[in-house]
């Protein structure tokens, strides 16, 4: 007798129910209800510090994600509402006079331009040394550091349901085309990725490029189907929807043509990996941020977690180890834990290197071998990600021991190099060779590859 098996759906459906997206910038701050109840002082100064800085931020995360009886020390509110340290004592100062006078927005735009370059927009060498170029012209919103991995940043994607204060992409939101990495070109993207059979990994960045519309991911990603793209094995997607607005995954209109995508993409050999930046383990404590990762868990994609150490927020390794279990409960991989980037309000986040490596080993000495899968403190640094192994005395020196994960040239990758140990040093410029040595093994090299711009 034949027997019927029932297939269970891959997607399944959901029980929740859509939701309207709703986003405040800097022109609405005075609509925000909980923002209204803090001091005026404090409405002040986010309206300075807005003024250089961009801000977004959804209903979701002001109702859900944030403790509003913990502000202002509750971290996904240090996440996303300015704060006045995020500007030095001298361009505060500059930006809240003329707010004070009543300038005209002309004159505060001119002065946010000014006080922005000096905040080091592109760092790492993005804009000078990523830049590739095909049939002898350069190709604009694609970056290509090291040899398996190219960025996409689609100009759909450039921006985000809300943006953190620490985000090292900042002068992507700003307004300013000058700062602007983008593409609109799919065309020029599969023929450079054509062109070049060593690219195994496409990461598709921002912005965030879940705020895009599915069609317009589709025409980005279907094409890597075709047999002259058997080479792109990885299809990477930078984002912070699961945490800011994970109504996309669930219930947006084109959420299931979106979970068809990442099936179709798997289904034909490709491995799909969502790239989630998560800061804190509040960003997954409400029921829809768990059903999107389980239904994108459902199309055989991957969720990769990564995210810096940063003051204000996460500077403290039980929140980290609470945040990698949860993760791992949920099927997450975590993946990284950076330093906070030399750029945009730094000196409001960036912590010593040193406190960055105990809050990691403290962190990852709470959690099984399934979290330890979590690699840092970890710089994004010019001549490539440079990790915190260790502190260690070597011959009566104390030092870091450091080495290359990834690096513009691959013989540098797991490499060991030492610095002298620094209580203060927060970025890899900072850091001095030990053993009386002037200069790091890759110096010389990274110094020709920068001025050659290649």
């Amino acid at each position: 007798m034949n027997s019927i098996v029932t297939i269970p759906q891959r997607i399944p459906t959901t029980e929740f129910e859509e939701r309207r997206f709703k986003v405040f910038t800097d022109r609405q701050l005075d609509k925000i209800e909980p923002i209204q109840k803090l001091p005026e002082e404090t409405r002040f100064e986010m309206k300075v510090v807005s003024s250089v800085l961009p801000f977004r931020v959804n209903e979701y995360v002001i109702n859900e994600l944030i403790n509003w009886d913990n502000v202002p020390n509750d971290p996904i509110y240090q996440l996303t509402f300015p704060q006045k340290g995020m500007l030095s004592d001298e361009h505060f100062e500059r930006m809240a006079q003329l707010h004070r006078e009543g300038a005209d927005k002309a004159e505060i735009k001119a002065v946010a331009r000014e006080i922005r370059e000096e905040l080091n927009p592109h760092p790492a060498g993005q804009m000078a040394m990523n830049l590739p170029t095909l049939n002898g012209e350069p190709l604009e919103g694609i970056q290509h550091k090291y040899n398996e991995t190219v960025l996409f940043f689609p100009a759909q994607g450039q921006t985000c349901h809300t943006y953190c204060t620490f985000c090292f992409r900042w002068a992507q939101f700003v307004g300013d085309k000058d700062l602007q990495i983008s593409s609109t070109d799919a065309e020029k993207l599969h023929g450079y990725l054509q062109a070049h059979p060593e690219i195994s990994d496409l990461l598709v960045t921002g912005g965030d490029p879940m705020v895009m519309k599915t069609r317009n991911l589709i025409q980005y990603l279907e094409p890597l189907l075709e047999p002259e793209f058997n080479h792109i094995q990885t299809i990477r997607i930078g984002t912070k929807a699961l945490t800011f607005w994970p109504y996309r995954f669930v219930t947006d209109k084109d959420a299931d043509e979106l979970m068809d995508l990442f099936a179709r993409l798997v289904d034909a050999g490709k491995h799909v990996a969502l790239m989630a930046h998560y800061n804190h383990w509040q960003e997954i404590t409400t029921d829809i941020a768990e059903e999107a990762i389980r239904r994108i868990r459902s199309t055989g994609a991957e969720i990769r977690a990564q995210g810096p150490v940063i003051r204000h927020v996460n500077d403290n390794a039980d929140d980290w180890a609470r945040l990698w279990k949860k993760q791992v409960q949920l099927g997450i991989i975590p993946y990284y834990m950076f330093v906070e980037r030399d750029t945009g309000a730094k000196n409001y986040f960036e912590i010593p290197l040193a406190k960055a490596f105990h809050i990691y080993r403290d962190a990852i000495k709470q959690v099984s071998g399934l979290g330890r899968t979590a690699r840092g403190p970890s710089m994004s640094a010019g001549p490539g990600k440079v990790e915190v192994q260790g502190i260690t005395e070597i011959n009566g020196e104390k030092v870091f021991v450091l080495r290359f994960l990834q690096g513009r040239n691959p013989d540098w990758v797991q490499r060991p190099f030492f610095a002298k140990y620094s209580e203060t040093a927060t970025w890899l410029h900072e850091l001095e060779p030990a053993f009386g040595e002037e200069k790091f093994f890759f110096e010389d090299e990274y110094e020709q590859m920068r001025k050659g711009n290649g």
